[in-house]
């Protein structure tokens, strides 16, 4: 059995969607949470000088969304079908270009920027997303087929990051909702959101 060694800093940050697929798929692994100070020291001997990393029976992988994909396959969630795959990784991307808005706007230094950007997203960026993703996802609550694939836990990990800054972002979205209940009724993820550490991001 393979050996998985996960590391990031103690935040959820981009390890938590590779996170969410070893718990989704009950894959053992070992979540190494280094502190900033420690950084500086680790990046050199990182493969593109950045983290998160995984290590696999000694191989080194990088890059965020490799790793994802890569744990997905493991656990049988990336789609049945190639084009089931395709579509899975098609809403990933389109969460993604999102996702990079969303951290821009919460990355912003200056309060009064922040909040001009916090706004746009919210009555600009937002709402034609969810609206276009409601339509993508079926009644069953699937993005793609019948079954969980890394699509939904994709978007689950990147509204949870949305909810905590626009509480009332997924009201009246009814299968998106349903994409959300899917995911967190997977046991091994309702096993991880009760124990992961509690981290400020």
């Amino acid at each position: 059995m393979p050996e998985y060694k996960l590391t990031y800093f103690n935040v959820r940050g981009r390890a938590e969607l590779i996170r969410l697929l070893f718990a989704a798929g009950e894959i053992a692994y070992e979540d190494v949470r280094i502190e900033w100070d420690k950084w500086p020291e680790l990046k050199p001997n990182t493969p593109m000088g950045q983290i998160p990393t995984l290590e696999v029976d000694g191989q080194v992988i990088c890059q965020s969304m490799a790793i994802a994909r890569f744990v997905a396959g493991k656990a049988g969630l990336l789609g049945k079908t190639n084009m089931d795959q395709a579509r899975a990784d098609m809403l990933l991307d389109g969460g993604m270009d999102v996702g990079k808005l969303f951290t821009d706007m919460v990355m912003e230094k200056d309060a009064s920027k922040k909040a001009e950007k916090k706004k746009e997203f919210g009555e600009k960026h937002l709402p034609p997303f969810l609206a276009l993703y409601e339509g993508f996802a079926g009644d069953n609550g699937h993005f793609v087929g019948d079954s969980l694939t890394w699509s939904d836990i994709g978007f689950f990990n990147m509204m949870d990051f949305i909810t905590a800054e626009y509480p009332g972002a997924l009201d009246g979205y009814c299968k998106l909702n349903k994409v959300i209940d899917n995911v967190k009724s997977n046991p091994g993820v309702t096993k991880w959101l009760k124990e992961r550490p509690v981290t400020d991001r």
